[in-house]
């Protein structure tokens, strides 16, 4: 009999959130199932760590075959705590979502939900985040059939050390198919709403609207609104701008370490 990958489950809209819910649905008879997620949502929160108050940790009865945590903090709490005191091994993969809300275009900068998959990809461990693109109506039911397939791929296929994998799942009626995908430009930027308290000062909700780019034809952002599902290989090993570095490396170093220039 084969073994069951073993598969650190996270999201960031909350340890009860019906994304969460479909995603172990989605996986339950292909893996062991381990899920350490957030008390509370903590959407937005990138790759933000807990560092001012005390982290608490609390086994969940979810009811289902899988070990369940929730954690005070955020994804990358989770991981770190899943990874370093919760579960006493090194999972197979670590899969984050399904998120409420798209995670294409730079959105992928901001998003909790794969902060939570950057945090295991520092540890070596492979990862995959999930999200479906419609906020406010996702239909999870619409995405989840191509949950496993994609996780069984990648274990089979595993990714470049130091890569996670960013799958997007369209608003449109029906899902085309799943194509790779280049991280488009798209973003949500601040939209913000001014308001008045009641004792007479101001204050801000911060609000936000879509801004749109050219966008390459293999995008995420154009795959998507072609009835696509999307998923963008993210690397996250090399930060350094290489060409940058080569060209201007020695000038640098001369200018600022030349005494006698």
């Amino acid at each position: 009999m084969t073994k069951k990958p073993k598969i650190l489950v996270t999201n960031d809209d909350g340890i009860m959130a019906p994304g969460l819910r479909h995603l172990w649905e989605a996986l339950v008879d292909i893996a062991e199932l381990h899920i350490v997620a957030p008390a509370t949502e903590q959407s937005a929160v990138g790759l933000g760590l807990t560092i001012r108050h005390p982290i608490q940790i609390e086994a969940v009865d979810l009811k289902e075959p899988a070990s369940a945590w929730k954690v005070t903090g955020t994804p990358a709490d989770c991981i770190r705590l899943g990874l370093s005191v919760i579960l006493g091994f090194k999972p197979d993969l670590i899969v984050s979502g399904i998120n409420r809300g798209s995670n294409a275009g730079r959105n992928v900068l901001y998003s909790g939900t794969i902060g939570g998959v950057i945090e295991g990809t520092l540890r070596n461990v492979p990862g995959i985040a999930f999200s479906c693109s419609d906020f406010v109506n996702p239909d999870y039911k619409k995405a989840a059939p191509l949950i496993a397939p994609l996780v069984q791929h990648l274990l089979e296929h595993p990714l470049p050390k130091g890569t996670l994998l960013n799958v997007n799942f369209p608003e449109t009626e029906e899902i085309l198919g799943i194509k790779m995908a280049r991280q488009g430009k798209g973003l949500w930027v601040e939209d913000p709403d001014k308001r008045t308290h009641p004792e007479g000062h101001h204050y801000y909700w911060l609000g936000g609207k879509w801004q749109d780019h050219d966008e390459h034809e293999e995008s995420d952002v154009h795959l998507l609104k072609q009835g696509y599902a999307a998923a963008v290989p993210i690397h996250i090993n090399e930060l350094t701008d290489l060409a940058h570095f080569h060209e201007r490396k020695e000038r640098f170093n001369k200018f600022f370490n030349d005494k006698d220039s």
